[in-house]
């Protein structure tokens, strides 16, 4: 019998979540979420559109010795000229929370997309250039370091590819969490690869939770969670929507599962009051 696209897609994820996280293909990854969620949508064009993303980058980089020498800005400024300027990618600032903004098979479609979306369009870019690069956690917007032989250029990829110095990133902070908000240490943090993933896929599973989709929500995290097997929180969250939805078995096997992997502190303590009730439920 002939596999579906999204059973495809989601044997791919299951092998992905096995390998070290260097080894991840990034943009290969996010185009196999991207099937789940539109299985119509031709993924196969896609591909192609992101490989000739990546030619376009490996000819900036040939064209420009400065930046292939290691300057950061110049790599930046290279960087946006192809993906925003050439490709014509661009923040979706009419239509931010359409959940095709977080699908990369719409994103490479519409050239439109979340920061996280374009944000793994740079990462693949880069990378296929040889310059290295990483996502920023940057509280409530992605942001992207591409580096240097002389430090790191800091990018808003939403805003075309921007660079940020630390007036930028104070006001972007202030507009984000408030006037009264500053700069602090912990702000830069550097994303793996694994991580840019799930924050793509998070914004999905957020949206539907607000739709009042709780069954949709369950199964993007169990998608997340062949990606990233050893996450607790995710666990730990597919049982609590287990949970609202009934499923107590379910919900007692992805509890226990995330108390294997963190089975101290008071996040656990909490848990197992949970299962102790959930268990007390099925006698």
């Amino acid at each position: 019998m002939a596999t579906s696209p999204q059973e495809e897609a989601r044997a791919a994820l299951t092998a992905a979540g096995q390998l070290p996280d260097a080894e991840i293909d990034l943009a290969a990854v996010a185009l196999q979420f991207a099937r789940i969620d539109a299985p119509e949508a031709d993924w196969r064009a896609a591909a192609a559109g992101l490989t000739e993303l990546a030619q376009a980058a490996v000819a900036a980089a040939l064209a420009d010795p400065e930046a292939d020498a290691g300057d950061a800005d110049r790599r930046r400024e290279a960087l946006a000229a192809v993906i925003h300027g050439r490709f014509g990618y661009a923040g979706d600032t009419e239509r931010y929370d359409d959940p095709a903004n977080a699908n990369l098979i719409r994103v490479t479609e519409r050239r439109r997309g979340l920061p996280v979306a374009l944000g793994i369009l740079w990462l693949h870019a880069a990378e296929a250039a040889g310059w290295a690069a990483h996502g920023v956690d940057f509280p409530g917007h992605f942001l992207l370091a591409v580096e240097g032989g002389r430090g790191q250029a800091l990018v808003d990829v939403f805003a075309g590819g921007t660079g940020l110095a630390a007036p930028e990133l104070r006001a972007l902070i202030k507009r984000i969490e408030g006037e009264r908000a500053e700069l602090r240490p912990g702000l830069l943090r550097g994303m793996d690869k694994r991580s840019v993933l799930l924050r793509l896929q998070n914004n999905i599973k957020l949206r539907r939770l607000r739709a009042g989709d709780l069954t949709g929500a369950l199964a993007c995290t169990e998608d997340m969670l062949r990606l990233a097997p050893d996450a607790a929180l995710l666990w730990r969250e597919a049982g609590l929507m287990n949970q609202r939805l009934d499923r107590i078995g379910a919900a007692l096997g992805c509890l226990d599962r995330s108390l294997e992997i963190e089975p101290e502190g008071e996040t656990a303590r909490r848990i197992r009051n949970v299962v102790e009730e959930l268990r007390h439920r099925l006698n």
